[in-house]
């Protein structure tokens, strides 16, 4: 049997691309199942063309399904449940839990949630009632449900009862309520093991503690517990009732998550677009950058206009080239960003790259088109030139498109050449794009305007 550690996952994917025969693929899939975690096997779905992606899905076991969709970025599951049969995502939703549902439901379409909330036992049912009355922003949106509390009444012997059924991971603590729900104290998990059972259980009880407020901005609770050096905190509500807790591993991965989600955003990107998402989202998503670059372009042209006397010749041209070289940048390490993280995560390989290639040109193009146009048009306001608006977006549009082969190409190579394209190709990228920026407009201009 082959077997795929981790740092294989390029591997497998370059073997499942390049298989002939559906039987083939089969066996590889469940080689990789056995080998493989939740997380990777998502990662793998993810660097599948999808074209090919639905025959992979159906290869996978069915629970390995449920886990691996609950994981799935944004734009993979709502294309999942467009391309599968309805009775297909309701199997799918059949296993859901409330803190998966509560992450679903920023994706999915109604009818689907409804459905799986009907699939919530009655405490589940609670807690998702519960997290609704707090934004996806807030702390009490997302608490965890997994912890052990007692009422002040209990007594030693009747805790130890409880303990020795076990404890849910990450718990140091027992949390102690009134009979109205209201958060008292702490009792350590440690102390109560040492206690006799005849000991006075209030005897025990830390009054003296911290707690979180369901209101609380999410990634700034999570930056609280990582420094309490606690393996979790209480998240009460306004009232002091005892809502749930934040764990010390919950509050890393949110810290990934705001880190990650500030990573993308510098590229002008959704923190959570694929390789493979749809050419138009894709387009959408970064064209928006682009027009906000383009602003701040148009103002360093305006800048560098104010001294067009000083220029010799062609004082238009001077004045536009930033604009060229700049849309040709933000493009350029829009692309650059996708491309980076999925050789880190290990999608991107031989066998998938021409395919993400291709769909990184048609994004160029068409992100091209719409802004040299636009640019076009603001040029020919500005200056009442029409050669000199066919100039520039001929040039933008080249620009663009370069700028997306750039930022599949620089990576790639760069990666083989064993540089770390995240510290280095933004550099090389941004030389590029300015040198064929500028070579272009200027090119055209002097056969166009000369």
């Amino acid at each position: 049997m082959i077997e795929y550690p981790v740092d294989q996952l390029p591997q497998l994917i370059n073997d499942l691309l390049q298989c002939e025969t559906h039987a083939q693929k089969g066996q590889l899939l469940a080689d990789a199942q056995l080998n493989l975690s939740t997380e990777h096997l998502s990662l793998l779905v993810e660097a599948i063309p999808k074209e090919q992606r639905l025959e992979i899905w159906q290869l996978l076991d069915t629970d390995i399904q449920h886990e691996i969709f609950v994981t799935l970025s944004d734009d993979s599951c709502l294309w999942l449940l467009q391309t599968l049969d309805e009775n297909e995502v309701y199997k799918l939703l059949d296993e859901v839990n409330v803190e998966e549902l509560l992450e679903l439901e920023e994706v999915i379409p109604e009818r689907f949630i409804n459905y799986a909330k009907k699939q919530l036992d009655e405490a589940q049912t609670k807690q998702y009632d519960l997290a609704q009355q707090y934004s996806p922003e807030q702390l009490g949106h997302w608490v965890g449900f997994d912890f052990l509390k007692i009422s002040e009444k209990a007594t030693v012997a009747g805790v130890k009862k409880l303990l020795h059924k076990g404890l849910p991971q990450y718990s140091e603590v027992v949390y102690l309520v009134s009979r109205q729900g209201s958060l008292i104290g702490e009792l350590a998990v440690n102390d109560l093991i040492r206690a006799n059972e005849e000991d006075s259980l209030l005897a025990l009880v830390n009054y003296d503690f911290s707690s979180l407020h369901a209101d609380d901005d999410l990634y700034e609770a999570a930056e609280v517990v990582i420094h309490s050096e606690k393996m979790a905190m209480p998240v009460v509500s306004a009232d002091n009732k005892l809502v749930g807790r934040l764990t010390i591993s919950s509050a890393y991965e949110l810290r990934q998550e705001s880190a990650d989600e500030a990573a993308a955003k510098a590229g002008g990107l959704r923190e959570d677009e694929e390789l493979f998402a749809n050419v138009r989202k894709s387009a959408k998503n970064r064209g928006i950058w682009l027009g906000i670059n383009l602003a701040t372009a148009f103002l360093a042209s305006w800048f560098i206009g104010l001294f067009g006397a000083t220029i010799e010749q062609v004082v238009a041209l001077a004045v536009l080239m930033p604009v060229v070289a700049s849309m040709g940048g933000i493009a350029g390490s829009q692309t650059l960003t996708v491309i980076v993280r999925g050789l880190a995560l290990g999608q991107v390989t031989d066998s998938n790259r021409n395919a993400l290639l291709k769909k990184e040109l048609r994004v160029g193009a068409v992100n091209g088109l719409v802004w040299a146009l636009v640019i076009g048009g603001l040029t020919f306001l500005w200056f009442s030139d029409i050669m000199l608006s066919i100039t520039i977006t001929s040039a933008i549009l080249l620009n663009l498109v370069a700028a997306s082969l750039a930022g599949v190409v620089i990576p790639s190579v760069l990666d083989k050449m064993k540089i770390d394209p995240a510290l280095s190709g933004s550099v090389i990228l941004t030389t590029v794009t300015d040198i064929v920026g500028f070579v272009t407009f200027l090119g055209l201009g002097s056969v166009l305007l000369l």
